[in-house]
């Protein structure tokens, strides 16, 4: 019987589709399909993805249709494999088990010895767990993974520190200045991805950090390191690494203007735990959030300190804030705010002048402008402050952001004394929100801001009027405030 093979005709009307047309062909015309037939690979098309969200068109756009940033489209290059992949379990593949058979202790988590940073990973590294690690340039993320790569060596954790932006002897001028230099941790400088895979292989540490991911690239894509293309696949190769060996690897990864983690989306969802590291660099004081993670929880903070050996954690920070606080001066209010489940407090500051010109100037710093505006326009219609023709400067202290609606009423008190100059006694502190009514409203777990604020030394607090029943047990004056109009009368009979 005749063996069939490709029509021409068919080839050059674009309607053959590999072993699939020749073997109906050979049904069509009673021919024997001929089963040594090689299915072509599918032609190289390309897509388009955004630098920034990492968002993929199928056409270059001038601005992404997802993020709005304009020229961050850039080609990428995609190869198609040939269909009809067999369908099952390959023999090496692993069988299910059921989740109560499972050991939970089987890996330990490694403690980092950094106790700030083992708060916010619930206990340490799991073993096969994919962590990134985010923030903006000098903010501190290198430093904070050297001290911890330097933690893990001296409690006999192996180590291997991937650097592709700095070589080995940098690295080692670095350790230096941080102190004690960890002989045991493996330096390498590299940027293949696939040779980093090679040493991990041969070298098989228990803890593997990469020093950036924007910096490495795979022969697997053909662009140049750090975009999205390369991102993802070498995330990808190293991530299934991770988990074939069970070592613990940390990507330290690039911000964009926004804040956000540079590169695609898809590089959160692929890691285990997502670390942000926030902070201003004119200050000291740094954050350590958890935006993402999947073995503890997302509620809790590291404090740290900058200082010249590196990075310190800071067991009390709301001694670090009021450090410096100018008791008795005019326009100055402490809230006790919660960064997850801690409660910190804070100096909220606020100064009010008579505007040089016709419209007035409304500057905020470490609190959104939207809520300073709208707390300004409830305190002037609500209460017998004016504030119509006045500059109001509001600042909150230490290179802190206020985010939470608990700070309303600080806010709004800080903003009464500095426009009738009179100051607000050193032991009080001031939790509430602040409704549109001039109203006070409740905030959350109250208790632990109460006893944080009782702790410190603060003996007299204004919060949400009634007061709940389970708060009188604290050691401390409880002033219930039900508007913006009875505190700011509450302040001046203090006066």
């Amino acid at each position: 019987m005749p063996v069939a093979r490709p029509d021409p005709l068919l080839m050059a009307r674009g309607s053959y589709d590999g072993q699939a047309i020749s073997v109906n062909h050979a049904f069509r015309y009673g021919l024997q399909a001929d089963p040594s037939y090689a299915v072509p690979m599918a032609k190289a098309r390309s897509t388009y993805a955004c630098t920034e969200c990492g968002a993929q068109q199928p056409r270059w756009l001038g601005r992404c249709p997802d993020c709005g940033e304009w020229n961050s489209l850039v080609e990428e290059v995609a190869r198609a494999g040939p269909s009809g992949a067999s369908v099952g379990p390959s023999a090496g593949s692993e069988k299910p088990v059921t989740l109560g058979t499972i050991e939970p202790d089987t890996l330990p988590r490694l403690e980092s010895g950094v106790a700030e940073l083992d708060r916010v990973l619930g206990g340490g590294w799991v073993p096969g767990s994919v962590s990134l690690l985010g923030g903006e340039p000098g903010v501190g993320k290198s430093t904070l993974a050297l001290q911890a790569a330097a933690q893990l060596d001296a409690r006999g954790v192996s180590t291997l520190y991937v650097s592709g932006e700095e070589s080995p002897e940098q690295i080692r001028l670095r350790a230096e200045r941080l102190g004690e230099i960890p002989e045991g941790v493996q330096v390498l400088g590299e940027t293949g991805a696939e040779n980093i895979v090679g040493h991990w292989e041969s070298l098989a540490p228990d803890f593997v950090l990469i020093d950036s991911i924007q910096t490495l690239q795979t022969a697997r894509v053909e662009s140049a390191a750090g975009s999205v293309a390369q991102v993802r696949e070498t995330a990808a190769l190293l991530s299934s690494v991770a988990k074939r060996r069970s070592s613990a690897l940390v990507l330290i990864g690039h911000v964009t203007k926004d804040g956000s983690l540079a590169g695609p989306r898809v590089l959160e969802h692929l890691v285990d735990v997502v670390l942000g590291l926030e902070g201003d660099r004119e200050h000291t004081f740094r954050l350590l959030r958890a935006q993402k993670n999947r073995f503890g929880s997302t509620q809790e903070v590291g404090v740290f300190n900058m200082e010249a050996h590196g990075l310190s954690g800071v067991d009390n920070p709301s001694e670090l804030f009021l450090a410096e606080r100018s008791a008795g001066s005019p326009g100055s209010c402490i809230v006790p705010i919660l960064e997850g489940t801690r409660p910190m407090l804070v100096e909220v500051q606020a100064l009010i002048a008579t505007a040089a010109y016709g419209v007035p100037r409304r500057t905020c710093m470490g609190i959104e402008d939207g809520r300073v505006a709208l707390l300004l326009a409830v305190l002037d219609r609500r209460s017998d402050v004016d504030l119509l023709s006045r500059d109001v400067y509001v600042n909150v202290a230490g290179g802190v952001r206020v985010s939470e609606p608990a700070a309303d009423l600080a806010l709004c008190l800080a903003v009464a004394s500095s426009r009738l100059d009179i100051p607000i006694a050193a032991d009080v502190a001031v939790c509430g929100e602040v409704g549109l009514g001039g109203e006070v409203r409740r905030v959350a777990r109250a208790d632990l801001r109460i006893s944080e604020a009782a702790r410190l030394g603060f003996r007299r607090i204004l919060v949400p009027s009634p007061v709940p029943e389970h708060l009188g047990d604290i050691d401390c004056e409880l002033v219930p405030i039900s508007n913006v109009a009875e505190a700011v009368a509450w302040l001046r009979a203090t006066s």
